[in-house]
């Protein structure tokens, strides 16, 4: 994979990355970092936040040298209209003017989603905390090369509030579970080929449960996710039985498949 330049996409706002690192959690673009190193050390990645950029002159002159784009998660909600929410649909609107490869995961999807026309609502069957169980691949997945040797049915770490309520134009849906309709799905926009997650391969479920005892307290009182301390803590048992039995090759697998089809450019 030597010379291929990739571009990754910071989707939370700078405080929530500042809280992160004053509670020694990693951002979702170093996590992401962290899992293509076990890939591969011979990509060129340049990480990019539109939320701290009032303009996107530094990087829109030079967009057009990235072979492919990873865009990542966030806490930010899509439907609220915010200016860093404005920027990020914004700048995904000029990526599908100029990069092929799109590799949209959680919010990234959903981000690309928003801006290929589509709608994201706040999900009707609850949400995913850590762990989103029983994802199955659709007879088209099960074709698609994102899900090349993966199992037809599958757990993975996933932390969603929100989903896909109406796919793009052209879009094919891959994936599903009970709680979410849409797992995953492709489509094809500007010169760009969106593979789009709402699960997070790259995200190790360690993290995901430092993420529930970091957002403990607005998971009970804001969200209502929980009633109280005793149901977090059973939550959090219940995801690290899920560990001892994942297997690192298994869950990142479409991670992999993706560079694959990145090297294959």
């Amino acid at each position: 994979m030597k010379n291929l330049n990739l571009l990754v996409v910071e989707g939370n706002i700078q405080k929530e990355n500042e809280s992160f690192k004053q509670h020694g959690i990693p951002t979702h673009s170093e996590s992401l970092k962290e899992s293509l190193s076990y890939y591969t050390n011979e990509l060129n990645i340049d990480v990019f936040n539109p939320c701290s950029e009032k303009s996107f002159d530094k990087i829109l002159p030079n967009i057009k040298k990235y072979h492919g784009l990873i865009w990542g998660g966030s806490s930010l909600n899509i439907y609220n209209d915010c200016i860093e929410i404005q920027r990020q649909i914004a700048f995904m609107k000029e990526c599908f003017k100029n990069i092929k490869k799109i590799l949209a995961i959680c919010w990234g999807m959903q981000v690309a989603v928003t801006a290929a026309g589509g709608k994201v609502k706040k999900s009707v069957n609850g949400a995913h905390i850590g762990i989103a169980n029983d994802i199955e691949i659709n007879e088209n997945g099960l074709k698609h090369q994102l899900y090349r040797s993966k199992n037809k049915k599958f757990n993975s770490p996933a932390f969603n509030f929100d989903e896909v309520v109406t796919l793009p134009e052209g879009a094919i849906h891959l994936a599903s579970n009970k709680i979410n309709k849409v797992q995953s799905l492709i489509f094809k926009k500007g010169i760009s080929d969106v593979w789009g997650l709402q699960y997070h391969p790259e995200i190790t479920y360690n993290k995901m449960i430092t993420l529930i005892n970091f957002r403990k307290d607005k998971l009970i009182n804001n969200r209502k996710c929980f009633n109280n301390e005793t149901e977090v803590q059973n939550h959090i048992k219940f995801i690290e039985e899920e560990i001892k039995q994942s297997v690192k090759n298994s869950r990142m697998l479409e991670l992999k498949n993706w560079l694959d089809y990145l090297k294959a450019a």
